[in-house]
């Protein structure tokens, strides 16, 4: 092979390296920058509506909190989701804490231990 042609592959190798390297930094990064932000965002709003749930059922809950922050998740992704399919901010974060009250009271009503404790044998 000649000079030039090694020179010429070279200089493709570079530049192809250089546009790897730009798809990475431009389009990747900020793709999985999002997704993160996303995943911490909705574990905030998701332990601020299932602590908001958990005060709106009257009564004992029961429930430890990780079940509130579980509760918490499930209102803000399936009333985030609903909410915004109905339309406005308000709705959506009052549709947000009904689900995670609801939430709150099917898991209270279910399970009458926090997570991690024994229950007591039936008859004992």
């Amino acid at each position: 092979m000649s000079r030039a042609r090694i020179e010429r592959a070279y200089a493709y190798v570079v530049i192809l390296a250089v546009f790897l390297a730009l798809v990475v930094v431009f389009v990747i990064l900020p793709i999985v920058g999002v997704a993160i932000w996303w995943l911490v965002s909705t574990a905030i709003v998701g332990l601020i509506i299932g602590g908001l749930g958990r005060l709106i059922v009257p009564g004992h809950n029961p429930i430890g909190f990780l079940a509130t922050v579980a509760c918490g998740l499930f209102g803000a992704l399936v009333g985030g989701a609903i909410g915004h399919a109905i339309g406005g901010r308000f709705i959506t974060i009052l549709v947000e804490i009904g689900v995670a009250a609801a939430s709150v009271a099917v898991w209270s009503a279910t399970h009458r231990t926090p997570i991690g404790r024994r229950r007591p044998a039936i008859g004992r």
